[in-house]
């Protein structure tokens, strides 16, 4: 079996802590058994023409070559690219083990059913969900001051968490069956992702969509009395759909947009990106990014405009 670990890449304790977790499965697997981005991809010292585009191509050969993933995710605030990992894996038929460091719990409602993320479809896919708890025991014997007190306990708590993260993945069986759910598509209808952060758009893009004499499916699982049902149909509406378009506005791509594009590229669905306020990243040997390389390089299109959508779509 080849094993992926999916990991945010742009902090330098983000990428030890996937390499710690690397190195706790290759030790029982093999090193040869496990890929690591931006360490496997030789990222600091890659040279390419356009060097973002190529880091993509790399990635999505391993997507499409595993038999399990283990994503690690910082909550709230969730990495689009490691979102779009999991996305492309399930839609591939992978399991995958989220390891979270986030021990708060959400809900659409404040009464609601409590979620481990803040978009149900994260739940709703995985495998397998490890948490690390909200702070661990006071290791014996205690440090040399509260500080290193406190850090140890965080320590020892992470360290159990990668831990069981391993023995999670090596428990999985070969394969984990699709998530399935009801699809309100026929094949012929354009699946609609609004940002949360702009949600102003929601109802434009639609109604210009509609306009435009369009069918037009949105999201289920923020308004459904069940959320994890609801995302489970919103995926099967996405891998069904003629075409996605997905709002990707905001501080980086929302997580369940993120997950949809890895699943509509999986699936082999086109997908557009909606976009009308851009910013730029900038990393060392790249091309600017207006988005996560994962998300840049998965979606067939980019538009700032209603018009610009309209086009795509009577092409």
């Amino acid at each position: 079996m080849t094993f992926y670990v999916a990991h945010r890449l742009f902090a330098a304790h983000d990428r030890a802590l996937a390499a710690d977790l690397a190195d706790r499965l290759a030790k029982k697997v093999g090193a040869d058994r496990v890929f690591l981005p931006f360490c496997d991809t030789d990222e600091e010292d890659l040279v390419a023409e356009v060097k973002g585009r190529r880091l993509f191509e790399l990635d999505r050969d391993r997507l499409g070559r595993l038999d399990a993933m283990i994503a690690i995710l910082h909550g709230p605030s969730l990495d689009d690219g490691v979102c779009m990992e999991i996305g492309y894996a399930i839609a591939s038929g992978v399991p995958v083990v989220v390891l979270t460091t986030d021990f708060q719990t959400y809900s659409m409602t404040e009464a609601g059913t409590r979620l481990e993320f803040p978009d149900p479809l994260l739940q709703a896919v995985a495998t397998r969900i490890v948490r690390v708890a909200a702070l661990g025991p006071l290791p014996l014997p205690p440090g040399q001051s509260r500080f290193q007190d406190f850090q140890a306990r965080n320590a020892a708590q992470t360290t159990t968490a990668l831990d069981t993260a391993v023995d999670a993945l090596l428990d999985l069986p070969d394969r984990a069956p699709l998530p399935t759910g009801s699809s309100a598509t026929t094949g012929t209808a354009i699946y609609v992702e609004p940002s949360p952060y702009l949600p102003r758009h929601r109802d434009h893009l639609a109604e210009s969509l509609a306009v435009g004499g369009h069918t037009v499916v949105e999201p289920q699982r923020f308004t459904a009395s069940d959320p994890v049902v609801g995302a489970l149909a919103d995926l099967a509406a996405v891998r069904s759909a003629a075409r996605v378009l997905a709002d990707v506005s905001g501080p980086e791509t929302p997580p369940g947009a993120a997950l949809l594009i890895g699943a509509a590229l999986a699936s082999g669905v086109p997908v557009a990106a909606f976009h009308p306020y851009p910013t730029f990243t900038h990393a060392h040997g790249r091309e600017p990014n207006w988005r996560n390389l994962m998300i840049q390089y998965a979606v067939d299109a980019h538009f700032s405009s209603d018009k610009a959508v309209l086009s795509w779509l009577a092409a």
